[in-house]
């Protein structure tokens, strides 16, 4: 493997690369400059491993090297669930980087063997196609466009990247740790697999993504102030994909029970904060405001349009949006905004 994918897009705009300083974030640094890629790095310290001072330290040296910005960011995260809280702590850091600095794209060095173990887990939690290819090339996250160039690349073939041109990288001694979840996938199974198995695994992939993006259906949301709303695709699979994802673009995660919830239509409050209200036509997704007085003539209007009534209280102090309503329920007369 020699490639990166979507050298198109990365030599379009302004690109932010996520650097940790360990295997794969290192190459991909090497092999973007290889290719010319115009880029600065962003790392984050979470002090947690004795050489995570260093590996700051060595992210500093690296990016003065090439003249290139390298963003840090330093935390402390005690107590449990390190890792979500991590992945969420490092996503508000890139969130702030891309706009304040007008990156277009974050680019992340997922490679092929964590694909792989990706699709293992999300296999043995009893999910579908699209929640086992949660790892994309090309991927949007809490409205910032991501990419992934070494999609493509096994660990085994960017190891003997790193050797064959002696680049110096750290190793996390975490990655050993069958504590972890996916370090188990990748220790029992997927490491295996990829070595005696990695081309036709890749091929997989690629077919896997073709299937699924001819099985469902995109759902295109449109958002007026805090009211976001799509027309409903054919398929239940592609409507329950089309929520999901929506959600988690806004940096929200669906529990299991939501979603199966959703499956039977109507409205439904998510987490206490959100409203989703599915009708025959289109899926409205809106703050839950549950606690709003409104006054006769408006909750009769609802009624006769046959508006979700927990979307109502947001509605209320929202025109704008009630409008947009009121035009997709079929209202004759226009809204005025006094």
């Amino acid at each position: 493997m020699s490639d990166l994918l979507h050298l198109d897009l990365l030599n379009e705009g302004r690109v932010l690369l996520a650097f940790s300083g360990g295997v794969d974030s290192t190459a991909l640094f090497h092999l973007l400059c290889e290719h010319k890629i115009a880029f600065d790095i962003a790392h984050v310290n979470y002090h947690m491993r004795e050489n995570s001072d260093a590996e700051e330290a060595s992210a500093i040296a690296l990016a003065q090297k090439h003249s290139m910005q390298c963003h840090l960011h330093s935390c402390h995260l005690g107590g449990a669930n390190f890792e979500s809280r991590a992945r969420d702590e490092r996503y508000r850091f890139f969130n702030y980087l891309m706009s304040k600095h007008g990156y277009t794209y974050l680019l992340t060095a997922h490679q092929l063997n964590d694909r792989l173990e990706w699709l293992m887990m999300q296999m043995c939690r009893g999910s579908g196609l699209p929640e086992m290819l949660g790892i994309r090339s090309h991927d949007k996250r809490d409205g910032i466009e991501i990419l992934r160039p070494l999609l493509e690349w096994d660990r085994e073939s960017i190891e003997a990247y790193l050797h064959r041109h002696s680049i110096p990288h750290h190793i996390d001694e975490s990655n050993a740790d069958e504590r972890y979840t996916r370090n188990f996938f990748r220790h029992r199974f997927s490491a295996p697999m990829m070595r005696e198995y990695r081309d036709a695994i890749r091929r997989s992939f690629r077919y896997l993504e073709e299937d699924n993006d001819a099985l469902i259906e995109t759902m295109d949301f449109t958002t007026i102030d805090q009211l976001s709303y799509a027309h409903n695709p054919s398929s239940l699979r592609s409507l329950l994909y089309g929520i999901d994802t929506f959600f988690k673009t806004n940096g929200y995660l669906l529990s299991q029970h939501d979603k199966e919830a959703l499956k039977g239509g109507g409205e439904h409050i998510i987490g206490r904060r959100f409203v989703v209200s599915i009708d025959t036509n289109y899926t409205f997704i809106a703050p839950y405001e549950h606690s709003v007085v409104m006054d006769k003539g408006f909750r009769e209007e609802c009624r006769e349009l046959k508006i979700s009534s927990k979307l109502r209280g947001y509605l209320y102090g929202a025109p704008r949006a009630y409008d947009v309503m009121r035009r997709l329920k079929g209202a004759l007369t226009p809204l005025r905004f006094d």
